[in-house]
C-alpha cells in the first residue's frame, strides 16, 4: 500500500526553515507554530509528515523526517492562512463538502470511501489529518472562485498577442515539463534545502518514489497539485538558469537541483518536440490557457500578501 495515496491528495484545488530536531519528543500540547490567532501543534506536524511520506512513497526514516519537516510546517502554515481567509470572507466548508472531497480521493484511488479509510488506518495516518488537508483545499478553492477569479480577465487582444508569439516559435523546440520547487526562505538553511533536493532526486531515480506524488506533497510551485505538471514550455520560456539545463535533458531524465532566485528547482523532461502550426491551440483553448495562467499568478500573489501581513511564529 506504499503508494496507494499517490493520486488525489492535492487534486481538489490549486522560506523553508529546518528545525533542530524532527519532532523527536513531541507531545499534544507542544506548539509548532502560531498563525495569527490559531496554533499548529507538533502532533499536527508529525501526522501530516506521516501522510506525506506514505502518499509520496518516500522512506519514513529519521533522516527524511529531519529533512522534510520544515517543508511540512510551511505547508500547514499556508493552509491555516487559507482557512482563515475563507472564514474572513464568510465562506463555509461544510461537512458535506469534506465528505465529497474524501469520496473523490477514494474514487481516484479506485476505492470506496470505506476501503480508503481502511487504508488510512493501516498506514497509521489519523483520518483527521487528511480531512484537515481536504478542508484547507476546499476553503482556498472557494476563496479563489469567489474573491480572486473576479480580478482576472482575458481580452481578444490578449489572445491575438499570444497567438502571434506562438507563431513566432514555429520550428523551435518545446518541452513537456514537470517541476518540484523547494524554496529557501530568508532565514532558511541553504545546505539543508539542497540536501533535501538531492535526496528526493535519489529516491525518484531509484524508483522508490514517484515524481508526480512527491511533487503533489512536497513541491511549493504552481502545478504541484497536478503532480508538478507545468505543461508544454517553449525553448527560452523559462528563466535562463532553468532553460539552459532543460535543453540538455533527454526524455525521461530528471535534472540535478537548479538554484533559482528563490530556491531549488528539480525538472523532469517528459517529452520533447518541434513546435509547429498544428501545435497552436484554438481561440477558446488560448483564452482558457491565458485565464488559468493569470488566475494562478493572482492566487499566488494573494497568498503572498496574506502571509506578508500575518503574524507567524515558528517554534521548531
Amino acid at each position: 500500500m506504499k503508494n496507494v495515496l499517490l493520486m488525489g491528495l492535492m487534486m481538489l484545488s490549486a522560506g523553508m526553515m529546518m528545525p533542530r530536531a524532527a519532532l523527536a519528543n513531541e507531545n499534544p500540547t507542544s506548539i509548532a507554530a502560531v498563525v495569527n490567532e490559531d496554533a499548529i501543534s507538533e502532533i499536527d506536524v508529525r501526522d501530516r509528515l506521516r501522510l506525506i511520506l506514505v502518499s509520496s512513497g518516500l522512506p519514513d526514516t529519521p533522516e527524511m523526517r529531519q529533512k522534510a519537516v520544515g517543508q511540512v510546517l510551511d505547508t500547514l502554515v499556508d493552509e491555516q492562512i487559507k482557512m482563515q481567509e475563507a472564514a474572513r470572507n464568510e465562506l463555509v466548508v461544510t461537512d458535506e463538502d469534506i465528505a465529497q472531497g474524501f469520496s473523490a480521493i477514494a474514487g481516484n484511488n479506485k476505492m470506496t470511501p470505506e476501503q480508503f479509510e481502511q487504508v488510512i488506518v493501516q498506514n497509521k495516518i489519523p483520518k483527521a489529518t487528511l480531512l484537515r488537508q481536504i478542508k484547507a483545499q476546499i476553503a482556498w478553492t472557494k476563496v479563489v472562485q469567489t474573491v480572486i477569479r473576479a480580478q482576472v480577465s482575458v481580452s481578444q487582444n490578449d489572445v491575438a498577442a499570444m497567438r502571434a508569439r506562438l507563431q513566432g516559435n514555429i520550428g523551435k523546440n518545446e518541452f513537456l515539463v514537470s517541476e518540484i520547487f523547494l524554496p529557501v526562505g530568508k532565514d532558511g538553511d541553504e545546505a539543508s534545502v539542497r540536501q533535501l533536493a538531492n535526496r528526493l532526486i535519489s529516491e525518484i531515480g531509484a524508483q522508490k518514489a514517484s515524481f508526480a506524488a512527491v511533487a503533489q506533497q512536497v513541491s511549493r510551485a504552481a502545478g504541484a497539485e497536478k503532480g508538478g505538471d507545468i505543461g508544454w514550455v517553449q525553448e527560452g520560456g523559462l528563466p535562463d538558469e532553468l532553460d539552459s539545463v532543460l535543453r540538455t535533458l533527454t526524455e525521461g531524465q530528471i535534472s540535478q537541483p537548479i538554484r533559482g532566485a528563490e530556491g531549488y528547482h528539480i525538472l523532469l523532461l517528459r517529452q520533447k518536440r518541434t513546435f509547429n502550426e498544428e501545435s497552436i491551440p484554438s481561440t477558446d483553448d488560448l483564452t482558457n490557457l491565458i485565464g488559468f495562467e493569470r488566475l494562478d499568478r493572482a492566487q499566488q500573489r494573494y497568498l503572498s500578501d496574506l502571509k506578508a501581513v500575518a503574524f507567524i511564529e515558528r517554534r521548531i
